[in-house]
């Protein structure tokens, strides 16, 4: 993506009122707005439901178009990617879906104690290599904040083309004690996995599925 193009996409952001660009400083500080008051931004008590490293936003417009009752956020450091499912949430008049430009590790940060019901995270970076494990978005660390942001039924979602952050994690969830509500290391192949994880299907994904690469879910609780 061109520099120009990318420079428009971030002004354009900044036109849409569905997209919140707060800068790490007022989130740290504790000043960040929106902060226990995610209801109020929607004008509904409606389940929060995220989707962390959310990309073009897929996801986010996908779940929130079939799920109308449910306020759905993406999360994203990168603006000029996730500036097409802010667009088309607009075009499409999509009123329950919004996206964020922040680190993820604010997460915590950003959500206030049982203020939200759900988690996707959809195709994160594996993070492979040893001395990157604390970038990992199903690490023990960013379980903990998952955790202290989620209500006590609330569930996170993993959908990765990568085995090795799906075997990964289920180690981690197994050694932790932690319940595994559902696994399918190959969904388009094996029976059971919900319409959401069939039927939504990002733009990295379908290049993974070209390539017959097997994409894998879990479903797990973090309390």
């Amino acid at each position: 993506m061109g520099s120009k193009n990318k420079l428009k996409r971030f002004k354009e952001n900044e036109t849409f009122d569905n997209v919140i660009q707060p800068t790490r400083e007022e989130v740290v500080s504790g000043q960040f707005q929106h902060k226990g008051k995610w209801n109020e931004f929607f004008g509904n008590n409606n389940p929060i439901v995220l989707e962390l490293g959310c990309g073009k936003g897929e996801y986010t417009v996908g779940l929130a178009k079939q799920n109308t009752e449910k306020n759905f956020i993406g999360i994203d450091i990168k603006g000029a990617r996730f500036w097409r499912g802010a667009k088309t949430a607009i075009e499409k008049e999509i009123k329950n879906a919004a996206f964020i430009r922040s680190q993820i590790e604010l997460i915590d940060q950003l959500f206030a104690k049982d203020e939200v019901s759900e988690i996707w995270i959809t195709f994160p970076d594996p993070q492979i290599k040893y001395k990157r494990t604390k970038h990992r978005l199903t690490n023990a660390r960013f379980l903990e904040k998952y955790k202290s942001i989620l209500k006590e039924e609330g569930t996170v979602n993993l959908k990765t083309d990568s085995e090795f952050m799906h075997g990964y994690t289920l180690g981690l969830l197994h050694g932790s004690g932690l319940e595994v509500l559902y696994a399918n290391h190959d969904v388009y192949k094996n029976e059971g996995s919900p319409k959401e994880v069939l039927e939504i299907q990002t733009f990295y994904e379908k290049q993974y599925l070209e390539k017959g690469k097997p994409i894998t879910y879990i479903k797990f609780r973090v309390q």
